[in-house]
């Protein structure tokens, strides 16, 4: 029989286990399956700590995961520091370590909710979903992609994007840990708990399982248009320094899509043309030295110049290009999302005098508009890079006017034949789902994509190849839940276990601190009871 909280040796194992389990469920790996396990230990490890503990436990869970499924971290460092391997490895797990703090974050919100009174697994539920929206990481990422091959377990995320899913998924970890902690503890188990985990997980795969053919039905009504991806697959050097390559790649394999059948649109990657273009005379050049004489809408990766009179003397713009079928500059989107100290320096644009004293920094500047990009009638919601991978911005991309297709211009060469870039789009895929709309990723060097409005891949490109590939898209209009009300509900949930970490549940009593006094084992407590119970009985007598 084994007491709860479990002792530091059992609860940091499970920890460690909660992060292999994980990694193996997560894109890239990809078996996913070990989802509906995979929180399981570390739900038995965080019952009943301190909330010091309950942090640890997390950010071990977290740590373990993030060096494992990061790897490709450690190459890239190397290729663009120029540092030794075990220097290297030192940064990679100084952000590792980071990037764990979100599980860790999971811990200490549920623990400190545990010790005013309130019910353990209802405290993990909400500090769950607060941890994936609210602590900030340089490498997003969310446990319901998981199933981004699983459509009928997915498509939840119109409901409440990729923490819906996760939440689906937390139901049945939910259970086991139940049933697992009521064998150790010789205890029946709870019914009532398990049966509500039951119906959570079962009504999100019915949902699926219902919505699927009726999105499927929807897009089969709808106009269709056939649309290419040019994959360049340039190398980050040669992108640079032949940026003339770039542009032949990219304008013989559109001609070779155009042999095949009519383009509506074609979409080129992230700084296709690399070429800085002056604000003022963009749209003179771009037309003069390739759109005019392209024949079809283009959609394409460019930067823009735009001359500024202080310590920088000019900003750049990572900007999505739209021209129309005569080759006329019809829209531009420009990067939200800015990598700092690598795209741009913080408070740059308020103190420009930094960048005297950090000059290799880029000095891009991030948009200021997420207006969908208009073309012969449609509206195209414009993201680049990881832009794509933030639910919540891209649901107000969508919102800013109506659209009826996604795009997504990308460059992951940066992390080589790695698994990093097949996360990225699973990651990505989800906002087909919560916009219901056809999402076309084009990417330098793969994985260029079409994903259907039910979240499927329907074609793909392979990583590091040069290869263009065209598909048929529907042009969607459609409405969902997660678009009306966003993030909303998982912000209130946020708002309620930090509540619950300070305020006492009422009529129960409040668990005490945790002691460095050593817990008794139950049989001995159990011993002691009966004891003075037979005691009190006999005196009486």
């Amino acid at each position: 029989m084994v007491t709860f909280p479990l002792g530091a040796r059992y609860a940091y194992a499970l920890a460690v286990a909660c992060g292999l389990l994980y990694f193996l469920s997560f894109p890239g790996v990809e078996l996913w399956p070990l989802s509906l396990v995979a929180i399981a230990p570390l739900i038995i490890a965080m019952r009943g700590q301190a909330p010091r503990r309950a942090f640890g436990l997390g950010w071990t869970a977290g740590f373990t995961m993030t060096m494992c499924g990061f790897y490709w971290l450690l190459d890239m460092l190397k290729t663009f520091s120029g540092f030794d391997t075990p220097l290297c490895l030192v940064f990679m797990a100084i952000l590792c370590a980071y990037q764990a703090g979100r599980i860790g974050l999971l811990g200490l919100l549920c623990a400190r909710a545990e010790r005013r009174g309130w019910q353990f697994e209802g405290a993990f539920v909400l500090a769950f979903a607060a941890s994936e929206l609210v602590y900030p990481l340089l490498f997003p990422w969310y446990f319901g992609a998981a199933v981004h091959q699983v459509p009928a377990l997915a498509q939840v995320a119109e409901l409440g994007g990729p923490i819906a899913v996760a939440l689906a998924l937390l139901a049945p970890n939910l259970a086991i840990a139940e049933f697992i902690s009521a064998r150790l503890q010789a205890r029946p188990w709870r019914r009532r708990l398990v049966a509500v985990c039951a119906a959570t997980f079962g009504l999100s795969v019915l949902y699926g399982v219902v919505r699927i053919p009726s999105v499927d039905a929807a897009t089969r009504a709808a106009p269709h248009a056939r649309v290419g991806v040019v994959q360049a697959n340039m190398s980050l050097l040669g992108k640079r320094h032949d940026p003339m390559e770039g542009l032949q790649r990219h304008l013989r394999l559109t001609r070779e899509l155009q042999r095949d059948g009519d383009l509506a649109l074609v979409i080129w990657s992230e700084t296709s043309v690399m070429s800085a273009l002056r604000e003022p005379q963009a749209a003179e050049q771009l037309s003069a030295r390739f759109t005019r004489f392209l024949g079809v809408p283009a959609l394409f990766g460019s930067v823009i110049v735009r001359e500024v009179n202080d310590e920088r003397e000019y900003v750049l713009f990572n900007a999505a290009t739209l021209t129309d079928k005569t080759g006329q500059l019809v829209g531009r989107y420009d990067k939200h999302v800015l990598l700092a100290f690598g795209e741009y320096l913080p408070f740059g644009d308020n103190f420009p005098i930094l960048y005297r004293w950090s000059p290799n920094t880029g000095k891009f500047t991030p948009g200021h508009t997420v207006e969908p990009l208009r073309l012969d009638g449609h509206a195209i919601a414009t993201c680049i890079c990881y832009d794509d991978i933030f639910p919540g911005f891209m649901n107000s991309v969508v919102k800013a006017g109506p659209t009826d297709l996604l795009a997504n211009l990308t460059n992951d060469a940066w992390f080589g034949d790695t698994t990093e870039p097949w996360i990225h789009l699973a990651l990505a895929q989800f906002r087909s789902i919560e916009h219901r709309r056809f999402f076309v990723r084009s990417t330098n060097s793969g994985v260029s994509a079409f994903i259907d409005p039910v979240g499927r891949v329907v074609a793909h490109t392979d990583p590091f190849k040069e290869q263009a590939l065209a598909h048929e898209i529907a042009w969607l209009h459609a409405r969902t839940p997660y678009e009306l009300w966003g993030d909303i509900p998982w912000w209130l949930a946020s708002l309620a276990i930090v509540l619950a970490g300070f305020v006492a549940y009422p009529k129960r009593r409040r668990i005490p601190p945790r002691t460095e006094e050593p817990v008794r084992s139950l049989e001995v407590s159990q011993f002691r009871e009966a004891s003075l119970r037979f005691l009190t009985k006999s005196a009486r007598s």
